[in-house]
């Protein structure tokens, strides 16, 4: 899966939710596609927020039977151990769910934190150009925009590299559509964007 170089689906059913798959998460996908051969039965899906964490684990928990602990680092530490050890007993895989990995989380349970570190992690990283052009498509065209290709071109090398950013575009677009009634092209995001602060502003003449 390392080799991808244009977004795929996974799992690939359309009657399913589906997962966006690129470089920048191919590794989690693979990882968490194959929880069987996990050292332990527990792992640690880390990632931005709006990356399809919880997507990604939903589609996991289905495929997989385990279950899923979102924001671990809030959950008190005894939850969290009973958990982890329950998963080992059950041989039933456990996911937590986090923004950052366990290092950062401060756990104070001496026996909590040794299980952490014996635990897998599957990281998701900042979008790659092909998924954030990937999910602008799918955003467009939920909500009906007609976005271009060109647009979406000008987008891609535009917008900041992250997922909330991609939210965040289309959110400001759409609304303006629906505001002004016009339709959407380069010149309107690029008024509309850099006055919601989502790409600098043009140079003053």
């Amino acid at each position: 899966m390392s080799q991808i170089a244009l977004p795929l689906v996974w799992p690939a059913d359309p009657h399913g939710d589906e997962f966006l798959v690129s470089p920048s998460n191919d590794r989690a996908v693979h990882m968490l596609d194959h929880w069987a051969t996990w050292p332990v039965m527990a792992a640690l899906l880390v990632g931005p927020r709006k990356s399809g964490r919880s997507l990604l684990a939903r589609i996991f928990a289905a495929k997989s039977g385990g279950t899923i602990i979102d924001d671990a680092p809030d959950r008190s530490e005894t939850e969290l151990f009973h958990a982890w050890n329950h998963a080992q007993a059950h041989r039933r895989p456990l996911l937590m769910i986090a923004d950052v990995p366990a290092p950062a989380w401060h756990v104070e349970l001496p026996d909590l934190r040794s299980r952490l570190a014996a635990t897998p992690l599957a990281e998701i990283g900042p979008p790659d150009d092909a998924l954030i052009r990937a999910l602008l498509e799918r955003e467009f065209g939920r909500r009906g925009m007609d976005a271009r290709p060109d647009l979406v071109d000008w987008l891609v090398t535009r917008i900041e590299r992250s997922h909330v950013a991609v939210m965040r575009t289309v959110d400001a677009l759409d609304q303006e559509v629906m505001e002004r009634r016009k339709r959407l092209s380069i010149p309107l995001a690029r008024t509309t964007l850099a006055a919601a602060a989502l790409i600098p502003s043009p140079p003053e003449p």
